[in-house]
Parts: structure tokens; sequence; C-alpha cells
């Protein structure tokens, strides 16, 4: 697999799980992403260690490290290797759960295909376990919402950020056309997957929650992730808006 069918394929999967935002006409279709936020665990072939390799062969090279311990989370920001997305790789930490929750999250991964944890595109193809049943995804949801969304989704792309400036466009004017949409934002700097930087305008829109079957048949609704909006606050600023996106005190070394 090449970058461009990898970044297709992760699109594809994204707009198949968020139908709104696949229907939006407010940019160009081709207008390109600012960054793509995966989210992933550290068990097994999941585990961020293991994915950088192929990150990097597709042309992706680390830039920064930073660890949320508050939120359980290690993440990887990885530059393109031309003007297109830059991708930030999330990582659950099993360890910040409690131990039944840990367990009940092992147990459901340790189910996985083989044959998909061997595969190049673990982040394109979706949940590689089955599927939890209702008071599983309750449990792991109650004890971290993280620890849930990736019991149902698996590792893979929770949401997708524009960069306003890049788009053309003030994110206020953004921020309205969606509305209009249907798509309510949020300037919660928490209410994302992860803390957003004071050196940026941002708007988290969550997206419709959809009918999800459970192990043992019965459906209910879930929400999915969603899209952002981000735009730098000071316009001189020569940094690609993913560089400024966490907050300074999250960065730590890369080794």
């Amino acid at each position: 697999m090449q970058r461009e069918e990898f970044v297709q394929q992760l699109w594809l999967d994204y707009i198949h799980q968020h139908p709104d935002v696949g229907g939006l006409r407010l940019w160009p279709v081709e207008a390109p992403a600012e960054y793509l936020a995966l989210l992933t665990l550290n068990h097994g072939p999941w585990a961020m260690e293991a994915i950088l390799p192929t990150l990097v062969r597709y042309g992706y090279r680390p830039q920064q490290r930073y660890a949320m311990a508050d939120r359980g989370l290690l993440a990887t920001l990885l530059t393109a290797p031309d003007d297109g997305a830059w991708i930030l790789l999330t990582e659950l930490q099993l360890g910040t759960l409690s131990r039944r929750p840990r367990e009940r999250l092992q147990r459901l991964v340790g189910n996985a295909d083989p044959r998909d944890a061997r595969s190049q595109a673990l982040l394109c193809h979706g949940r590689p376990w089955p599927m939890p049943d209702w008071d599983t995804y309750q449990a792991l949801h109650q004890a971290h919402p993280l620890a849930g969304w990736l019991s149902v989704m698996g590792p893979r792309m929770h949401h997708v950020g524009f960069d306003c400036q890049r788009l053309g466009h003030d994110i206020v004017e953004l921020d309205r056309q969606l509305q209009q949409t249907g798509l309510t934002g949020s300037g919660d700097r928490h209410h994302g997957l992860f803390p957003v930087s004071p050196l940026l305008d941002y708007r988290f829109y969550a997206t419709s929650s959809r009918r999800l079957a459970f192990a043992e048949g019965d459906e209910h609704r879930v929400a999915l992730g969603g899209l952002a909006l981000v735009q730098k606050q000071v316009s001189a600023n020569q940094e690609r808006a993913a560089e400024l996106l966490l907050p300074h005190h999250t960065r730590c070394e890369l080794s």
C-alpha cells in the first residue's frame, strides 16, 4: 500500500462512519485536511510503537511526542511529506483503567482475528475484534469514554481537523454554516479527543450518533467522533496549525 491509498482508505472509512461529514459541501471536496486524529491503544500490534514504522514507510515523520496523564493518553504528531494532512496518532494507555475494565477490554481485544493483526492497514479496516455486548460497552465507557469508543470502533480515525485559513474562510463564518447543516460546535477545548492549545481558535462538532448492533443483537445509539475546525490566532506564524494543536505543557522529548 502507498501513502495515497492509505489516506484514501482512512477517509473512506471515516465518511462511512460519519455520513453527515461526507455530505458537507461547504468547501471543495479536494480541500486538504490539516490533521487526521487517529486513536489506538497500547496493546499488541495496535500499539503506537508497532504502528509508527508503517507510517514512516508511508513517508510520515515523527515530529513531536505528547503525554496527557490526566486523560491516560500518549500522542505522536507526524508530518506529511507534502502539503497534505499531518497525523496525530493517539494511544490510550490501558494501565490508566482500573483492573476490571482493563481486563474486559484486554479480553475483547484478545479475540481479534490474527490476520487483521498482521495487516498493514490496521487503521483503515475497522474493529478487528468482535462487537462487545452492551453491558461491556457501558462499563468501559464509564471507566473511560475512549475505552468504550475503542471497544466498538477499533483503532481508526476519531476525527478530522480542518484549518480555516487553508480553506479560505474565517472560523466564525464556517461555524455558522456548519450550524445551518445541523452540526453544533463546541468551543470546549477538552470536548474532543485531546486538549487543544489556546494558540488556536477551535470548534469540535460531534457528528450524529449511530445505531449499532451489539453482541447480543440489541441496538443502541453511540457517539462515534466528529469534525474539528482550527484557526491560528497569530496569522504571521509560519507553523502549520497542527504544530500548535496540543498545549505546550503536554510536550515531551522524542526518544
